[in-house]
């Protein structure tokens, strides 16, 4: 059999994938998109409420677009940022719309393996094609052979739990209905009266958690949100990096959430409890929530808990495959020390392609947000890099394939290891974290918490 008459598989029709479709396209190469979801986008789909903090002039590929163009679509203000709504709406489905066959919903994948070649054997391995699992969505089972496959499957559907540990905290499942795992639509009527007057511990220390605590701060504000208030529970300290880059971060958006976050704490909407790593969760008499520490302290209830804790990549049905990854962020090994945050302080992420997402298994990708398995701050603009580059790569040119087409922003933050993973630990660029202070337990209200980093670097240096 010719491996090379045969598609491309890509896995899932998100916003990498379905680039990944239209890069291969580009170079006379068919694929063939399978998403679980009902439609193109769906993991977008629900957070279709949430607004990035990129613009549209960020969001779009260029080899979408010119697939795109000859249809009548038209960009959209390329300085407006929209919501994830507008992106699947006005871009993803468009572009899914324009592949037509060569994208199916419904279709989740299960396994990926060489045809006739378990993880074990060795013998003519790479001259066999890789073989898919597919169920679909009335439970009709097939089987897809490729010549290669781009796994652009995301992370959205692993969340990360509670607990410190990494694990759920005790008690966390059978907590599940006082928890969600991802930031409430408070447009909507039901969720409203669900975080409405009620005390809310917002678990978490990225941007997800940002947009929590602005917006419940919002709903305090608001006629009907009256004794609305927030619980900000974090791992680490209170520095210099909490709220994020601020002015200085190169996406202005994505700094204006910190400092949302930072304002719904100064106001009072917010208290933030440090250097709390959750252990369990237990039940109050009245049927709230208690969060316990692995140091015996506890909190006072809470109504509701929206763990923010981040996501980890799905990597069961790739089981049979010889991956290469990094033992802590289940990342591609060469891609892992340009993103690991144990290691990172100040900067931001080389571009990389092909080379830094190969695995000792020929011609198998994992691309867009699950690349970067358990690390952080992934955007829309790495991924559509990484897809151009693994696209010329499967196309044999290699030449394009290395080239570097990306300058990313800087986030204007020191993202490293912080104080609450090495306390005593040197807190300099060099050290992971960068000035901050020893684990503690504070109440923040309207007093700032802690001086902004500056454009210079880490902590105003």
């Amino acid at each position: 059999m010719d491996k090379q008459n045969l598609p491309v598989v890509v896995i899932g029709a998100g916003p990498a994938g379905l680039a990944a479709a239209a890069h291969l396209v580009a170079r006379d190469i068919e694929p063939l998109v399978l998403e679980a979801g009902g439609a193109a986008g769906s993991a977008v789909r629900e957070w279709s409420h949430v607004r990035l903090f990129s613009t549209w002039g960020e969001l779009t590929d260029p080899a979408a677009e010119k697939l795109l163009a000859p249809t009548g679509w038209v960009k959209p203000d390329p300085a407006s940022y929209p919501s994830g709504g507008d992106w699947a709406d006005r871009y993803l489905q468009p572009l899914a719309d324009v592949l037509g066959d060569r994208v199916r919903t419904g279709a989740r994948v299960t396994g990926v393996s060489r045809a006739g070649r378990d993880r074990i054997v060795d013998a003519d391995r790479e001259a066999q094609p890789f073989v898919v699992h597919v169920t679909h969505a009335d439970g009709r089972e097939e089987k897809v052979l490729a010549r290669a496959v781009v796994d652009a499957s995301g992370t959205w559907t692993a969340p990360g739990p509670a607990g410190a540990d990494g694990l759920p905290a005790l008690g966390e499942h059978a907590a599940a209905d006082r928890i969600t795992y991802r930031v409430p639509d408070l447009k909507d009527p039901a969720v409203r009266a669900r975080y409405a007057g009620k005390r809310t511990a917002v678990i978490g220390s990225g941007a997800s958690a940002f947009t929590a605590l602005a917006q419940l701060a919002d709903l305090a504000e608001a006629g009907d949100g009256t004794g609305t208030h927030a619980v900000w529970v974090l791992r680490r300290g209170i520095s210099g990096s909490t709220f994020g880059g601020g002015t200085a971060d190169q996406l202005p958006a994505r700094g204006a959430l910190g400092l949302a976050a930072k304002a719904a704490v100064d106001a009072g909407h917010a208290d933030a409890v440090t250097g709390f790593r959750i252990e369990a969760i237990e039940r109050a008499g009245d049927g709230r929530l208690v969060l316990v520490a692995e140091d015996g302290r506890r909190l006072e209830p809470v109504d509701e808990a929206i763990v923010l804790t981040g996501f980890r990549p799905d990597l069961s049905f790739l089981s049979e495959i010889r991956l290469g990854l990094d033992e802590r962020l289940q990342a591609p090994t060469a891609l892992a020390p340009l993103i690991d945050p144990n290691q990172h302080s100040c900067g931001t992420v080389y571009p990389h392609g092909h080379r830094e997402l190969a695995h000792p298994e020929r011609d198998i990708y994992l691309v867009g947000m699950k690349s970067y398995g358990r690390a952080p701050t992934f955007l829309a603009m790495t991924g559509y890099e990484q897809v151009r580059s693994v696209a010329a790569a499967i196309a044999g040119d290699i030449e394009a394939a290395d080239r570097v087409e990306l300058t990313l922003p800087e986030t204007g933050v020191c993202g490293g290891a912080g104080l609450f993973d090495a306390p005593e630990a040197d807190q300099s660029d060099d050290g992971g974290g960068c000035c901050a202070p020893a684990p503690q337990l504070v109440q923040l209200g309207a007093k700032a918490p802690a001086q902004e980093t500056s454009a210079g670097g880490c902590c105003g240096a």
